[in-house]
């Protein structure tokens, strides 16, 4: 725990009490803060008050006594509109923020030279933060990771100048941490998303702008509109910009040749790492993860060397593009974290051809017809769960397929067909397209249930990775 000393011998508010909630209302509380804690769920108020925190409805409470209110990065901030906590707060002249202010003010106090590398953007943020937490550990660095992945940033052991933070940032918790502070900020990409939160896709860029506005060293993708925009006006401002580009040749900055990451100095190019046979970081998109992370990593101090070998050991992220086992010329790969055809397309363009594909579940709005373009990779589509029809009209004739009904019954027919292939390697792709939850409880245990039926196919071998 990081106890939150900032806030010692003064009174501070707090709502939301889900498990980050109640880890920040016990790191202020050990930092020697006075806490009066709420949520609109009771038995999360009853939980919290069986942990020794102390609650009161916040309606009720006198807000000129509170140094500040601590806010879930779950509750409205300010679209649809401000929660009434929030209206209260600011009604009082009350500061509001979030664990990631918290931690930040915590580094600057204990040891602000602790290296921080801080993740944002719409995708691809928790393979990002993994791979650098992965390889800044297996370099031998002493590293915590938190944030939106893994733990609640205030149960990471406290700020030493030795010691390493890795934390993904959603836009909910920067938007609550005014002076987050990276050593290196990085903004991956930006497309529309949470606008029921933000309102505007102005107002959500410009709250991922301030992770990188922050940094020391702010790396920025310059792939989309959006974060060619933010690199050049923080450039203009002075700020220590790196470009990173999964798709463009830069005169300055770093960008992805196919496997080879490239570095570009006034444009004269060099070779800084390659992704050739990782098999965890297959496809563009990861191409753009690992700039980040390489970049991130040079930043604080580490050896080309030990970033490669850091990139060859990664053993992904569960559920996305997960290699779980293989028999003979057979792949098979979770990528159950694909909800969505957005979210399925990294996948299907990752592979060049021979996909046996499994999809559906609860199905989207759009269905996946956006993943036409990725047809003619498919050898046999597999169909199961409500969307089984409405996908097997999409597919038509462009694609063979089959309605298997269950995923297991899915798998083991998608196996025989992919062992019958004598086209070169075959890759048996769970990437849904959908929700889990007409036949699953979440898309975790779908790719669990995906994965155990895989591994229990005659002859298939795990491949050792996350679980």
């Amino acid at each position: 725990m990081i106890p939150a000393a900032s806030f010692s011998g003064k009174r501070v508010s707090l709502f939301g009490l889900g498990g980050s909630g109640i880890a920040t209302a016990h790191a202020l509380i050990a930092g020697g803060a006075e806490v009066l804690a709420w949520d609109d769920n009771p038995d999360s108020v009853a939980k919290a008050a069986a942990a020794g925190i102390a609650t009161g409805d916040l309606r009720a409470a006198d807000w000129q006594h509170f140094a500040a209110f601590v806010l879930s990065p779950g509750v409205p901030l300010t679209h649809p509109k401000p929660h009434w906590t929030v209206e209260l707060a600011r009604g009082a002249g009350v500061e509001v923020i979030g664990d990631i202010e918290l931690f930040c003010r915590e580094r600057i106090n204990r040891a602000s030279a602790a290296p921080f590398i801080a993740i944002t953007g719409t995708n691809g943020k928790s393979t990002t933060t993994a791979l650098t937490a992965h390889i800044l550990k297996s370099a031998g660095r002493d590293t915590q990771m938190g944030g939106n992945i893994g733990r609640a940033i205030m149960t990471l052991d406290p700020p030493e100048p030795e010691r390493y933070y890795v934390v993904e940032c959603s836009s909910y918790q920067i938007d609550l941490a005014p002076s987050i502070n990276p050593t290196a900020g990085i903004l991956l990409n930006l497309t529309p998303d949470h606008l029921d939160r933000h309102g505007t896709m102005a107002h959500y860029a410009s709250i991922k702008e301030r992770l990188v506005a922050g940094s020391d060293t702010a790396i920025v993708g310059v792939d989309d509109s959006w974060g060619a925009q933010i690199a050049d006006r923080l450039e203009r401002a002075g700020r220590q910009v790196v470009r990173i580009s999964k798709r463009l040749p830069l005169t300055d900055g770093y960008f992805a040749d196919g496997t080879n990451l490239m570095e570009a100095v006034h444009g004269r190019y060099s070779r800084v790492a390659f992704l050739e046979g990782i098999g965890s970081l297959r496809g563009q998109h990861n191409a753009q993860n690992a700039l980040a992370a390489v970049v991130a990593c040079l930043k604080v101090g580490l050896e080309l060397g030990e970033i490669q070998a850091g990139l060859e050991s990664f053993p992904g992220l569960a559920h996305r593009m997960e290699q779980v086992g293989r028999k003979d010329h057979v792949l098979f790969v979770n990528d159950s974290k694909a909800t969505n055809a957005d979210a399925a397309a990294p996948a299907l363009s990752s592979f060049p051809n021979r996909i046996y594909w499994i999809a559906g579940g609860l199905p989207k709005e759009g269905g996946i017809e956006p993943l036409r373009g990725f047809f003619p990779r498919i050898a046999k589509a597999y169909l199961i769960g409500e969307a089984a029809p409405a996908f097997s009209a999409t597919l038509g004739e462009a694609v063979p397929y089959e309605i298997s009904g269950t995923l297991a019954a899915a798998v083991e027919h998608a196996a025989n067909d992919a062992a019958n292939d004598s086209g070169g390697e075959a890759v048996v792709l769970l990437s849904p397209a959908c929700a889990s939850f007409d036949q699953f409880k979440n898309f975790e245990v779908r790719g669990e249930a995906f994965r155990q039926a895989a591994t229990a196919i005659d002859g298939v071998k795990p491949i050792g990775g996350p679980r």
